[in-house]
């Protein structure tokens, strides 16, 4: 960077329709006059988060790219980072200076953690309308992420969830680590998304950022077709991902 400092690079996972792709257009639209932000959206085949993104104008659309994983989108973020990574610094070359990258991990369960070598700080992201009861069920990344994002807090009514305690359920499962509910509807609560954006941006450009590792992902099952059994297990230990039928 021509500045002499790289992007802060910050990573979102969280299982499928939780509003990954909504809070990065949140962090956007609220911190774009700020910062000069950029996008790494992940998915097996599609590249669809990218082109929700771009269609909603958060970002001039050059700065939205989208990396096609071709497998376990998980992997790409934890056991072998080379092709998030290659995309990010390529973003950031190309747009020097950037001051945020925001990475997006494609999600399909509740134990998605980034390798520290890819980002800076992550967040995981929930929702009520999966359970009230989800926040309980932890795993690295509800518990250890840097923050803990309920989503959609509107829907607590509409879905039977009552929102104050999925808040002190989350709470209590990361141990007083930040958690923070989300609605698009709710101007106060995106800006306290953006502030906790800003604070550890802060801290990253002073050299008061460490990043910590969730530590790596749970066994998950894959469901595959054309495999043996419908599907595999699928482990991140020690690095490396590991297959079981």
């Amino acid at each position: 960077m021509s500045n002499g400092k790289r992007a802060l690079r910050l990573g979102i996972a969280g299982p499928v329709g939780t509003g990954k792709s909504s809070s990065i257009a949140n962090i956007c639209t609220a911190l774009a006059d700020e910062f000069r932000i950029g996008v790494i959206t992940n998915d097996i085949y599609t590249d669809e988060d990218a082109r929700f993104l771009k269609a909603a104008g958060v970002l001039p659309e050059e700065r939205i790219r989208a990396v096609e994983t071709g497998a376990c989108p998980h992997t790409a973020i934890r056991d072998d980072v080379s092709m998030n990574l290659l995309a990010v610094e390529g973003l950031e070359e190309d747009f020097d200076p950037l001051d945020i990258v925001l990475v997006e991990s494609g999600g399909d369960n509740l134990t998605a953690t980034f390798s520290p070598a890819l980002v800076d700080a992550q967040l995981f992201v929930l929702d009520v309308a999966g359970g009230g009861d989800v926040a309980r069920k932890g795993g690295p990344g509800i518990g250890r992420a840097d923050l803990l994002v309920i989503n959609k807090i509107d829907l607590g009514e509409h879905v039977d969830v009552d929102v104050e305690q999925m808040l002190a359920d989350a709470r209590e499962a990361r141990e007083g680590h930040p958690v923070l509910g989300v609605s698009r509807k709710m101007p106060e609560t995106v800006e306290a998304l953006a502030d906790w954006v800003r604070e550890v941006h802060a801290r990253f450009v002073k050299g008061d950022h460490t990043p910590v590792d969730p530590g790596p992902m749970a066994p998950h099952f894959h469901a595959d077709e054309d495999a043996e059994g419908g599907g595999y297990m699928h482990t991140h230990e020690e690095g490396e991902a590991a297959h079981s039928h």
